[in-house]
């Protein structure tokens, strides 16, 4: 038994096998669907089911969460079809030349910005032409084909290195790699551009930026568009990390906030130690939003950072007013094998 299933709003439509996941279906009939983990756990396959059922073969899906599948949304590499269905995925903008590539490349440059912060510049094959949007990541591949996602850090330009920010996760295998054992000149190979957290140019709205740790990344890219585009509308960034070292390029924002009138930088601190005499923001990054802002429906959102806080800045917007589709995010899961 097969199953159609068509894609807003493109238009776009192929068929699904019983039994087979919607990503699964997609991917063997070439069409572009976002996805990473294919476990249900990172949320970049995340869309709407305008019509039609579908079933989940795994009872915890961590990247939906129970508001999300009141309004529902789904996670397509984890649903398997039980009917026709009509979907709705945030897609990459047509206009775009956008091409996911396999390709190889070389470390460039390491810069320890933090002692668990590495800042990687990768450097392409000159006869390689590589675009993306801003926000979008790399799947580096690793190890018997597994795969480690980074958000690229600036903005597309030719021939320009491609900046990472790759943060040390106890035991993890290819964090070890990078800051034990990597050196400037190695050969890495990656898939990208991936993802459909990026920089919406058309839209005027005022715009939150929300960073955890190094989910600064991806919003350090989208803001260096907006500078770049010479956007006029108000553009707030704040990063929440756990003390002041975590707050590893602070000096970049700062000289952001002195250029540009429109851009307001906010960091926040959860636990800032005694040594960092820190008498600036402190708590949970999603509640100093809320005290700033007594309503956010004029409002897009960006959130780069772990689920967990994404989670949170999702249900507590949507209670003051956010519209969730003016709610893009990007939750960091993290892998140690």
């Amino acid at each position: 038994m097969t199953f159609k299933i068509k894609i807003q709003p493109s238009g776009i439509e192929f068929t699904a096998e019983e039994g087979e996941t919607v990503v699964e279906a997609a991917r063997f009939h070439d069409i572009p669907m976002p996805f990473s983990c294919l476990g249900g756990s990172c949320g970049s396959c995340k869309g709407k089911i305008l019509s039609g059922q579908i079933r989940y073969e795994e009872d915890m899906l961590p990247a939906l969460s129970e508001t999300e599948k009141g309004l529902n949304m789904s996670l397509f590499c984890q649903a398997i079809a039980e009917s026709d269905l009509e979907i709705e995925i945030r897609s990459i903008g047509v206009t775009k030349d956008i091409v996911v590539k396999t390709l190889p490349c070389r470390v460039a440059q390491m810069n320890k910005l933090a002692p668990d912060v590495m800042q990687l510049f990768l450097k392409l094959p000159m006869v390689e032409e590589f675009n993306y949007l801003p926000g979008q990541y790399l799947d580096i591949l690793w190890r018997d084909g597994r795969r480690r996602s980074f958000s690229i850090a600036n903005v597309a330009k030719a021939h320009e290195l491609l900046e990472q920010h790759v943060r040390q996760i106890d035991g993890g295998a290819f964090t070890d790699f990078v800051f034990n054992e990597m050196s400037e000149k190695a050969l890495l190979r990656f898939e990208g551009p991936l993802g459909t957290f990026y920089f919406r140019e058309d839209s005027p709205a005022p715009k939150i930026f929300i960073a955890g740790g190094t989910g600064f990344a991806p919003m350090k890219a989208m803001l260096e568009q907006a500078f770049a585009l010479e956007r006029t509308e108000p553009l707030y960034l704040y990063w929440g990390v756990r003390d002041l070292q975590s707050l590893y390029m602070k000096e970049l924002p700062q000289q952001w906030a002195e250029a540009h009138e429109n851009f307001h930088f906010i960091p926040v601190l959860s636990e800032p130690k005694e040594a960092d005499l820190w008498s600036g923001r402190t708590g949970f990054v999603h509640q100093a939003v809320l005290n700033d802002f007594k309503q956010l429906n004029d409002f897009q959102i960006y959130a780069s950072g772990p689920p967990a806080m994404i989670d949170a800045a999702r249900d507590t917007f949507l209670q003051k007013g956010m519209l969730i589709d003016d709610f893009f995010s990007d939750p960091f899961n993290f892998s140690i094998n």
